[in-house]
């Protein structure tokens, strides 16, 4: 039994990583390095080019082609999009005032929302929390528990005793502790996947970060709000000025209020994506060398790969870094909102 959590985990590592190099369409760029930056953008899940090209065109009636003439009927015609039947593996059709969120690229036909390789990622994510806490609650009541569930409990007492109690106190710090334990690890998960062979990193896409970022700006408003009142909240912006001033400081604390979460969703945005952007440019100069020959480009390739590793691992920090980051301001921020210090 002891060994069935970690399985569990492996596998939530694992299947995405699977899925992701079976779905994933082939980049191709103009050169070397355009090839491997693509790797870092969003890409939807296809299906094979056989499965997608082999069935959907052929409209025979016959018998076998069925299934994927149902397929077709789904959302995914080629004639509305310019793509095969059964090319993408999930995709959601969108109202059509919805057409600024189309991401199947084609002109013509009702937007699509497609299932991308970071929603792999982050549903992972969110499944590796649900297996490595599973066991936690049991071992802070017996003192039993597994490898995985004496790691993660220390985790999350280190998390509670240094990061939320010191900022929101006891009060509001039991109350949010489930929240910011949630957006540490799963920021922590999405960043240590990332680094995985064949995986991708949701936080080095803006979108996500934006999401995230969204969410504390949500917090830092509702409880900010609710605690004070909708109106105290407002006016309690500006500390005491003279009234002259009152509307300019009200103007740079409203902006500033904004800056905050913008500033969270641009850190992690950045820090996760120029990392890999080194790796893969150190990567790429390997291929660039190899244009004026094998030799030089076996030559370039120790020095290249060393230099990669080298920034792996500094990237591994930097992964748990910008989770812990990303967290404790949040934490100060929501804390800032709720109670603020004049």
């Amino acid at each position: 039994m002891n060994f069935v959590r970690p399985l569990c985990v492996l596998a939530c590592v694992v299947a995405p990583i699977f899925l992701a190099l079976r779905y994933t369409p082939h980049h191709e760029g103009a050169n070397a390095f355009e090839t491997l930056y693509l790797h870092l953008l969003p890409a939807p899940l296809e299906v094979a080019a056989d499965d997608g090209h082999g069935h959907g065109e052929h409209d025979d009636g016959h018998d076998g082609h069925d299934g994927h003439d149902g397929h077709q009927a789904e959302g995914h015609g080629d004639d509305a999009h310019g793509h095969h039947a059964g090319e993408y593996l999930l995709a959601l059709p969108l109202p059509g005032f919805l057409g600024a969120f189309d991401m199947s690229g084609a002109a013509g036909g009702h937007p699509l929302l497609l299932f991308t390789n970071l929603q792999l990622f982050q549903i992972a994510a969110c499944l590796l929390i649900f297996v490595v806490f599973s066991g936690v609650p049991r071992y802070l009541r017996t003192g039993k528990g597994d490898y995985t569930s004496r790691l993660f409990a220390g985790f999350a007492m280190w998390i509670r005793d240094e990061m939320v109690m010191p900022v929101m106190g006891p009060e509001d710090g039991r109350r949010f502790l489930p929240l910011f334990l949630c957006v540490f690890f799963f920021i922590f998960f999405m960043n240590m996947m990332g680094l995985l062979p064949g995986s991708a990193t949701p936080t080095a896409s803006i979108f996500v970060t934006g999401a995230l970022a969204l969410m504390t700006l949500g917090c830092m408003l509702g409880c900010g709000m609710v605690k004070q009142g909708p109106v105290k909240f407002w006016t309690s912006l500006v500390p005491h000025v003279p009234a002259a001033l009152w509307p300019l400081m009200f103007l740079v604390e409203l902006v500033g209020l904004f800056v905050k979460p913008f500033a969270l969703m641009i850190r992690l945005f950045a820090n996760m994506m120029g990392g890999h952007l080194i790796v893969l440019s150190l990567m790429g100069m390997i291929f660039t060398f190899g244009t004026y020959g094998a030799v030089v480009g076996w030559g370039a390739a120790p020095v290249s790969l060393g230099f990669a590793v080298f920034i792996m691992i500094i990237e591994f920090f930097v992964a748990m870094l910008q989770a812990y980051i990303f967290t404790m301001l949040s934490i100060m921020f929501v804390q800032g909102a709720m109670h603020p210090e004049h």
